[in-house]
């Protein structure tokens, strides 16, 4: 079975880099999680260029809770959110 390609061919990866980079920024380092456990990178990017540009996706990896759009990557924390304000 052959899994339809998304519409531009580096999106995948480039919003994986920017996932990744955006849990680094928030503390979580690279090798202290599988991020393919959270959330499928090809199918989220398929999802977002085939919906409108109000549609989120949220996933937690650790307690770093992603929302995803088709233009942004919002972090919080679900355990730390007081701690952003120190």
């Amino acid at each position: 079975m052959h899994s339809p390609e998304p519409s531009d061919p580096t999106g995948s990866s480039e919003r994986l880099i920017e996932i990744v980079d955006a849990l680094e920024a928030h503390g979580l380092p690279r090798d202290s999680y599988r991020l393919y456990d959270s959330v499928d990178v090809d199918a989220l990017e398929r999802l977002l260029a085939s919906c409108d540009s109000d549609t989120e996706v949220q996933f937690t990896v650790d307690d770093i809770r992603l929302t995803v759009t088709q233009n942004d990557i919002d972090v919080q924390f679900d355990r730390h959110i007081g701690s952003l304000n120190q």
